[in-house]
């Protein structure tokens, strides 16, 4: 199909390798080499990272995180578990690392970024008990931290939109720990892959239908996929109740086939009075703000920017 793309984008389409996670072992490595010959994002203020591993779930391996943070900083700051995107089964903490690296300096605060186990060696629930022990732990050393407990928040983009959306049911449902915010970026949330972006977009670049069925395939095992009884915390669209949770920011692209599931979640989320934000951008497709110096993938970033600057530090 054609597509009308934002015309800044339009130039660097051709230029994008077709992805397609049939052989996941293979797009990890490719996926690799190319995020390695990228230009790295220089951030406004220095940033100082460090690597350790955090007690992971029950009868589980620990959990490998890097933990950002600004390098000059003034008392305690907010809080964010980041959780990287890749379809449950690709990414990694240093694929996304300008991210935390970019929410760190320009947000001021502590990113706690997640590398959790991948589909399809280790399906769902361990991915998502991997975040959630994650939170856990940043929870309980918020001091050592230095992050202001009240103002922890969850966040990602993609498969990592997902997750957060799960880890902010789970925490709901827990009893903890608290969240103040959930950043649902392009998030990947229902498994059923019944709505009109899902049927429509077969071609589109990076991520498109045969991607999320297997996708989807890898994460709940073969043959779960839409089937009656997959869990709300694998699949959040699923959820009956979405009250009580931490307020949103919801991102959506035209050209996306996660787009209809992540704006009806947003529009259920309002629904059940949970304060949210939604931003659908025209024009463009799933990962297009790798895109950089188009004007939408910049507005795209700095719409996120603000709107965690709002949750995470009102009034500052």
């Amino acid at each position: 199909m054609s597509y009308a793309y934002d015309p800044e984008l339009v130039p660097w389409i051709a230029m994008i390798p077709h992805l397609s996670i049939v052989d996941v072992e293979q797009v990890r490595r490719d996926e690799a080499a190319m995020f390695a010959e990228m230009p790295k994002y220089q951030p406004p203020v220095p940033v100082e990272s460090r690597d350790t591993t955090v007690p992971g779930p029950q009868g589980a391996p620990d959990v490998p995180v890097r933990i950002f943070a600004p390098a000059e900083r003034d008392g305690d700051l907010p809080g964010l578990l980041y959780i990287h995107g890749g379809g449950f089964t690709i990414g990694s903490i240093d694929m996304f690392e300008d991210d935390a690296t970019a929410i760190a300096a320009e947000v001021s605060a502590v990113v706690v970024s997640v590398e959790y186990r991948l589909a399809p060696e280790h399906p769902f629930p361990a991915g998502l008990e991997d975040c959630y022990a994650a939170l856990t732990w940043t929870a309980a050393n918020a001091a050592d931290l230095g992050i202001v407990p009240e103002r922890l928040a969850v966040g990602g983009e993609s498969a990592g939109g997902g997750l957060s959306a799960a880890i902010a049911l789970l925490a709901r449902d827990r009893g903890g720990p608290a969240l103040c915010f959930q950043l649902l970026g392009v998030p990947e949330l229902d498994d059923r892959l019944d709505t009109p972006s899902m049927r429509t977009f077969t071609d589109t670049p990076i991520w498109h239908r045969p991607n999320a069925e297997l996708s989807w395939d890898y994460y709940l095992g073969k043959g779960a996929r839409g089937a009656d009884g997959v869990s709300p915390y694998a699949a959040p669209a699923r959820a009956e109740d979405l009250s009580g949770l931490p307020p949103a920011y919801v991102t959506a692209c035209e050209f996306d086939p996660l787009r209809d599931e992540g704006l009806t979640y947003a529009q259920r989320l309002i629904q059940a009075g949970v304060p949210t934000e939604v931003h659908h951008y025209p024009g463009t497709f799933h990962g297009s703000t790798m895109i950089r110096d188009a004007g939408v993938s910049k507005r795209m970033s700095a719409d996120r920017l603000n709107a965690l600057r709002r949750a995470l530090r009102p009034g500052g």
